[in-house]
């Protein structure tokens, strides 16, 4: 159920001392960032400035994430589970999530390579305006679209050479240098992965 201003109190509250456990969880990557728990004032804060709000059980008072650090959590949304009594939020980090600076509080956890390739997206973007002398993605972003939309042709090429040889280590190898480049190139495009998937995602529905 997604939670709106119009069905807090639809929620469990009985169930937790009018407290529920929220998992927040990452809008794009799907990577687990922490665990807070919610009241209704939590829940109206969060909703209404979209920085999620906790409350704290240790100072007894809300809490919204970031509030000293700077390391706030946009919302993109909240729902409930099919008992109501536990929230799960979707929202974008700026910055890392855990007060370790890890960008998740179950840092010693393998993330799922989706979570990887949102990382590494994230990695490229702030690259974007880097000096060009900094690491080569930089370089490649100061040479403008028409140079990496030509690197993405020539790994394409790479990678179909390959796969026509059967050359299954080189065919790894130029697929991963394709990926990289084109996810560059849709960053110089002001476009992301996940336009790609809300495509790909449109004709599966059809």
């Amino acid at each position: 159920m997604k939670i709106t201003q119009n069905n807090i109190n639809e929620l469990a509250w009985e169930k937790m001392d009018n407290l529920l456990p929220c998992v927040v969880q990452h809008a794009i990557s799907g990577k687990v960032l922490m665990l807070g728990y919610m009241n209704t004032d939590a829940i109206v804060k969060t909703l209404e400035t979209k920085q999620v709000t906790f409350f704290s059980r240790s100072k007894l008072r809300l809490w919204t994430k970031g509030e000293t650090s700077g390391n706030v959590l946009s919302l993109s949304s909240i729902s409930a589970d099919c008992d109501k009594d536990a929230l799960l939020v979707l929202a974008l980090p700026k910055g890392p999530t855990c007060h370790t600076g890890a960008q998740t509080c179950w840092f010693e956890s393998e993330n799922p390579d989706m979570a990887f390739l949102a990382d590494l997206e994230a990695l490229l973007a702030e690259r974007k305006y880097a000096d060009p002398d900094s690491s080569y993605t930089a370089s490649l972003y100061a040479k403008g679209i028409k140079r990496i939309a030509q690197k993405v042709g020539e790994e394409g090429v790479e990678t179909a050479l390959a796969a026509t040889v059967m050359d299954k280590d080189e065919l790894k190898n130029e697929s991963a240098d394709l990926l990289y480049h084109l996810t560059v190139l849709l960053q110089a495009c002001d476009l992301s992965l996940q336009d790609v998937l809300n495509v790909l995602k449109e004709r599966h529905s059809q």
